[in-house]
């Protein structure tokens, strides 16, 4: 039968008081690493694999998703073709803009980087809609960018999202999700568990 702290002599109490606060701080410090964690989340795990499964549902759910983005995002990384969502996200930031002055800069950054030939990081489009946005900068209206960004969602969707899911950056993602959760469990068991402890 366990008695408590009160129970015990003067110098084992002193020595469970101090294991307690090492403790204590050892949790903290434990709950800080997994909430610093890139991957790190608040949803139950069951959400994330949920959340998972949609990215496996369509090209536009993971791209809805910012975690799934952000995962997609380091895949192409590690494939040196990043400039197929980046150019991508660019398109969706220039149509938010609002300032016709704004709106010309920022389409002439885009049409430099991405399109023209030889641009630092020229995007995959054929000569027809490389011409076509050129001629579409005249104007500068918010979808002179659409057919280019369409022919890249499209070599995204058709090329690149399938081969993501088979993917060893995919696999890690939903290993290290699952990984921390188990961790936050495990943490929150030990952590009730020992409150337990001191109550009795």
């Amino acid at each position: 039968m366990r008695r408590g702290l009160a129970s015990l002599p003067d110098t084992f109490r002193k020595r469970a008081k101090v294991l307690k606060a090492n403790l204590r701080t050892f949790l903290k410090k434990a709950q800080w690493i997994l909430s610093s964690h890139p991957y790190e989340t608040d949803q139950p795990n069951s959400i994330i694999q949920v959340e998972s499964l949609k990215w496996k549902e369509s090209f536009d759910r993971l791209l809805e998703n910012t975690d799934g983005l952000l995962t997609f995002r380091a895949f192409l990384v590690s494939e040196y073709s990043e400039e197929n969502i980046d150019f991508y996200l660019a398109c969706e930031d220039y149509k938010s803009i609002k300032s016709p002055d704004k709106l010309k800069m920022k389409a002439k950054d885009i049409y430099e980087e991405f399109i023209q030939r030889d641009a630092p990081r020229e995007v995959n489009i054929d000569q027809k809609t490389r011409d076509f946005t050129k001629s579409n900068l005249e104007e500068c209206k918010r979808m002179c960018f659409d057919i280019a960004q369409l022919e890249v969602y499209t070599l995204m969707e058709k090329d690149c999202y399938p081969r993501f899911l088979r993917s060893a950056t995919f696999k890690e993602r939903k290993k290290s999700q699952s990984c921390l959760h188990e961790g936050k469990n495990l943490l929150s068991c030990r952590v009730f568990q020992f409150g337990e402890s001191q109550q009795d």
